[in-house]
């Protein structure tokens, strides 16, 4: 078993993720309306919390027993699924273009974008994330990265409700019409 090969990919993966939101956060509009510290403090300490479980520790208790064989296989699953769900954020992001912002704003001159992803997701990168901790998760093969996906998406949706609230007050009936026809983190297949 090549374990820490496929770790290392998985590192390398998380760090061209972070890579990237920094490089693309350079060209992004002006700020019109921003959420409070606090409000924001309610998504960031589960998030903070949810990748902590994924640091290598020498006792999780029952959060380190296995949920998955440990295997070449498992692992290197874990490594696409890694992949594909980074793959997905990076598409979202490039869409998102200048709206993006890592907290929860309206931007100056904010667009509704319904292209690549958005066509079918409204929070895609939040899909693109979470399948790349599930892949996490899945490498590492123990109970806690199944605890830290399931924080993560807590904190997402908590973070995409507030998002939500904010866009139906900029876009109104475009973005009421946009729900019926996307899925918050899924396809909306109907």
């Amino acid at each position: 078993m090549d374990f820490p090969s496929q770790r290392q990919w998985i590192n390398a993966l998380w760090i061209l993720f972070g890579l990237y939101w920094i490089v693309s956060a350079f060209k992004l509009k002006k700020t019109k309306r921003r959420e409070s510290w606090s409000q924001r403090f309610r998504y960031v300490l589960p998030l903070l919390a949810a990748f902590y479980l994924f640091q290598p520790r020498a006792h999780y208790g029952w959060l380190g027993a296995r949920f998955v064989p440990a295997s070449n296989a498992a692992a290197w699953i874990g490594v696409v699924l890694t992949a594909a769900g980074v793959a997905i954020a990076f598409w979202a992001r490039w869409h998102l273009g200048a709206n993006w912002s890592g907290v929860v704003t309206l931007k100056e001159g904010h667009e509704l974008v319904r292209s690549g992803p958005y066509r079918n997701i409204r929070h895609p990168i939040y899909t693109g994330i979470l399948l790349a901790l599930l892949g996490t998760a899945v490498a590492v093969g123990e109970v806690r990265g199944l605890l830290a996906v399931a924080i993560a998406w807590l904190s997402f949706y908590t973070k995409a409700r507030r998002e939500e609230s904010f866009l139906t007050q900029e876009f109104g009936p475009s973005f009421a019409e946009h729900t019926k026809r996307t899925g918050m983190f899924l396809p909306r297949f109907s």
